[in-house]
């Protein structure tokens, strides 16, 4: 087992990673930014290092130096967590080619699935059910048109390299098409430095329903179950709940087999996500993979009752799963709500400045994941997310009220937050009742 992990990353994932590593006893070594001094996962850990300033290149996306505090602190394995560098080949090699161990896959599947045409193709070979669309990334907006004629209107342009949500227009005609295909190429570029675009069939009224695996070095690849991540605003999650109200058993089987099938096709190893969009007559496609351990990975820790991390952990270190297909049992029902620093009545502008007041709700099936505290000052530098509110109930009945009752017990102040948009949706009769699709939120023409 390892002696030391580097954490290299902030927030409440940090913190998610350093509880996993204490009860594995093993210590931790935490990075920072300058304006990060005072968080507490620096605070937590065992070892910090500050790697330099606020922006995010010049710490956290920061691989030279990040390498060094690994290197001079002796830490023997770097987490990504999720974000930055965690789906990053080239952070993943520089690990391996300085005999530092990797919380994450090899970096040839971060490689292939990073790549959203190539990992297309990769799993269409294994039989996987794909979206009808381009095979290969299309070089301008004049071979986008001729392919549209193919693929019919309505088409959704995707980043080959993308990722958050970035890089995507939906289109409904010729005439949008030019317009957006350059805008997601010149996005694309920017975001992440790859301008390759592809097409694929837009699919109306879907559902996003992704399927947690977890593959170790000796050939054993399972998955957990699936969640429903359906309530979105522009390709951002908000609600992730598992299992899903829209699945039955049938789906669920033919969804897990497949996500299987996607992660034998690359002999995947430690924590993965299948993702998968769904039609209202639940034919399902693949859409991509996620290489890294996700932010909604506590739905899926609530009805399994299995550490993610720590598997993680066991995995990179050459131990083999701790647990085979059949001990795999889904109890009860979780739901999580993103508790993001953002004003959903001003269409979710961001919102920064100090918490004055947090307060987080507690009780039985309540878990709250979470890095901030009276006092932290919310910054542009960084994702908006503040917290975690995970509940689990009995049934999904019983997770909604519960929800609900948390809801109403937390309290952040000195800022705006989407609890009044969680509050809200909880209460919709469209939520309630599981037939909510990846266009439900952006229907919505106000919280009222």
């Amino acid at each position: 087992m390892f002696q030391k992990i580097l954490i290299a990353n902030r927030g409440e994932i940090a913190l998610r990673v350093i509880r996993s590593c204490k009860e594995l006893n093993i210590a931790t070594l935490a990075v920072h930014s300058e304006t990060d001094q005072d968080s507490l996962h620096v605070r937590f850990a065992d070892e910090a290092v500050c790697i330099g300033s606020n922006a995010p290149n010049d710490s956290y996306l920061n691989i030279p130096r990040i390498i060094s505090a690994a290197e001079i602190m002796n830490a023997d394995a770097v987490h990504p967590g999720y974000g930055f560098l965690s789906e990053n080949p080239h952070f993943a090699e520089v690990c391996e080619s300085c005999d530092i161990a990797f919380i994450g896959p090899p970096s040839r599947a971060i490689r292939l699935m990073g790549d959203k045409a190539e990992a297309r193709k990769t799993v269409a070979a294994s039989d996987v059910p794909t979206i009808p669309g381009t095979e290969d990334t299309v070089d301008d907006e004049e071979a986008a048109v001729e392919a549209s004629k193919e693929i019919g209107f309505p088409l959704v342009i995707k980043a080959s390299a993308g990722g958050g949500g970035r890089g995507i227009r939906i289109v409904r005609d010729e005439e949008e098409l030019r317009e957006a295909f350059r805008l997601a190429s010149r996005e694309a570029q920017n975001a992440f430095n790859n301008p390759a675009l592809y097409l694929e069939k837009y699919i109306e009224k879907a559902r996003h329903i992704e399927v947690q695996v977890l593959g170790d070095r000796h050939g054993q690849v399972v998955h957990l179950g699936e969640r429903d991540c359906s309530i979105q605003r522009r390709r951002q999650k908000l609600i992730e709940e598992s299992p899903s109200p829209f699945v039955d058993d049938e789906l669920r089987s033919g969804l897990g087999e497949a996500a299987l099938r996607a992660a034998r096709a690359i002999d995947y190893e430690n924590a993965g996500t299948v993702e998968f969009l769904v039609t209202e007559d639940r034919q399902f496609y693949f859409m991509e993979m996620n290489t890294r351990i996700q932010v909604e990975h506590p739905v899926t820790e609530m009805v399994v009752s299995q550490d993610l991390v720590k598997e993680q952990i066991r995995v990179a270190a050459g131990h083999p799963l701790g647990f085979a297909q059949e001990d795999v049992q889904m109890r009860g029902h979780a739901i999580e709500c993103r508790i993001n620093a953002e004003d959903p009545d001003r269409n979710f502008m961001p919102s920064t400045g100090e918490i004055t007041s947090f307060h987080t709700p507690g009780g039985y099936g309540v878990r709250v994941d979470s890095h901030v505290y009276a006092q932290y000052v919310v910054t542009p530098f960084y994702d908006s997310m503040l917290a975690k509110l995970i509940v689990w109930g009995k049934d999904r009945e019983e997770a909604m009220t519960r929800t609900e009752r948390a809801l109403e017990e937390f309290i952040v102040e000195g800022i705006d937050t989407t609890i009044p948009f969680h509050q809200f949706m909880l209460k919709h009769p469209t939520f309630r009742s599981g037939q909510a699709d990846t266009d439900f939120v952006e229907s919505l023409s106000s919280l009222s």
